[in-house]
């Protein structure tokens, strides 16, 4: 495996706020990771320092180079959509393919009009004239035409219906993900992207509190709903976090032989979303 992102003791503080608090990580060549965390957690500090868009303390490569001080070099090789409407909105949308194929050297014009050619996005329209459906359509037809080694999305699909959802991550995978390009992805919809991801990592507080691969979820977690006596028996294990469901107790516990946990109650492995609730809750506990 190589690594195309490396973080090592990375810190990014404001003040007295500790944005990002000495967190190693990596991510490795062929990836889809899921970053997650609540609101102010750190994420998009976290993004930008591997976008280069802010310093830090640390070591980080991205890519074999310093975000920061050698990011002229690395944007050729990374993709980013924010969960901004960052295209101008007097621009249409032959001017774009026009910019977009003089400006950026991996960018093929062929292969973004085939995918546009499936959207009901017109050639001679302004942005400002789409919606924000047609404009995240229209992005991730340039981003996929672009041949980039790293895709960085960042609430990619905020604001979209279901439908545009499911159609962004069906295109991505069908479309972009070959298995060499590695992707990594914010969002709050985790539900929705759950099945797609081979890694996962939770931050809160600008520490990480999870990086681990979905396979490896069913050996490390198991999420138990019990009752009564076998609550208390549960309880022995030392769960990460505990809640009511009608009328029952939920338990997350990390590192504990499932058999053991199996006689009390019913074992399975915990949802993603499951998961981050009992990981940041139980560490604010």
């Amino acid at each position: 495996m190589t690594s195309l992102v490396t973080a090592r003791n990375v810190s990014k503080h404001f003040g007295d706020v500790r944005a990002v608090d000495d967190v190693s990580f990596e991510i490795e060549k062929g990836k889809i990771m899921g970053l997650f965390g609540p609101n102010g957690a750190g994420k998009t500090t976290l993004l930008k320092a591997v976008l280069g868009l802010t310093d830090c303390k640390g070591q980080l490569s991205v890519l074999g180079l310093d975000p920061f001080k050698q990011r002229k070099e690395l944007m050729r090789n990374i993709c980013f959509i924010a969960d901004v409407a960052v295209l101008p909105g007097w621009i249409r949308v032959t001017q774009l393919l026009d910019f977009t194929e003089a400006t950026h050297p991996n960018f093929s014009r062929t292969r973004a009009e085939e995918f546009l050619s499936h959207t009901k996005v017109r050639r001679d329209a302004r942005v400002r004239e789409l919606s924000k459906g047609m404009i995240v359509q229209l992005h991730l037809s340039i981003i996929m035409a672009i041949d980039a080694k790293l895709l960085v999305l960042d609430e990619p699909t905020l604001g979209l219906d279901p439908i545009f959802r499911k159609e962004f991550y069906s295109n991505l995978l069908n479309d972009y993900f070959d298995g060499e390009r590695t992707i990594l992805i914010t969002t709050h919809q985790v539900e929705e992207i759950e099945n797609i991801l081979t890694n996962i990592m939770f931050i809160n507080d600008g520490q990480l509190l999870l990086d681990t691969t979905m396979e490896s979820l069913p050996e490390q977690f198991t999420e138990l709903m019990t009752s009564g006596e076998n609550a208390e028996k549960a309880r022995r294990f030392n769960p990460v976090y505990e809640r009511d469901v009608f009328g029952k107790k939920v338990m997350t516990f990390e590192g504990v032989d499932r058999e053991q946990l199996e006689a009390l109650g019913e074992a399975h492995t915990p949802s993603v979303v499951d998961l981050f609730v009992a990981k940041v809750k139980g560490a604010a506990a």
